[in-house]
């Protein structure tokens, strides 16, 4: 028997690892859920945030992966093959139009980063008193 959709099919996914495995997983959940009709906030924190200003999502890298060695060279290997790289999954739920990119103003701010660069790159930048607000009621969260 099936999961029933929860009252809120919403989906917000809170990534704050600058790993590339951490990064690329959090991507996966939010194009599964755009896929099923399901409305994404992805929001990005530190060195989560810090990866996509450089825009360090295309190329995968496992070097700070918790795997063993092996794990790692089939995961590289498995973009070699054309496996979707954290950057085109994040192209994809952008285009989808139900996803919605968020930058924390704070983290920004820790990393130095100017706000015109920010907003660049994301939806909209926002600190904890709208990030409560906006993810008011999903049930459906990750953290990464």
């Amino acid at each position: 028997m099936g999961r029933a959709m929860p009252l809120d099919p919403r989906v917000a996914i809170f990534l704050h690892s600058g790993a590339y495995d951490r990064i690329h997983q959090g991507l996966a959940i939010a194009a599964a859920a755009v896929a099923a009709g399901r409305e994404v906030h992805l929001f990005f924190f530190w060195w989560a945030l810090d990866r996509l200003l450089r825009d360090d999502l295309g190329e995968p890298d496992f070097s700070d992966a918790e795997a063993p060695e092996a794990a790692r060279d089939a995961a590289e290997d498995a973009f070699a093959s054309g496996y979707p790289t954290a950057a085109a999954l994040l192209d994809a739920v952008r285009t989808s139009g139900r996803c919605t990119v968020y930058a924390c103003s704070a983290s920004a701010g820790l990393l130095g980063v100017r706000p015109d660069r920010v907003a660049e790159k994301v939806d909209r930048v926002v600190g904890w008193s709208a990030i409560l607000s906006i993810t008011a009621g999903i049930t459906d969260r990750f953290y990464l």
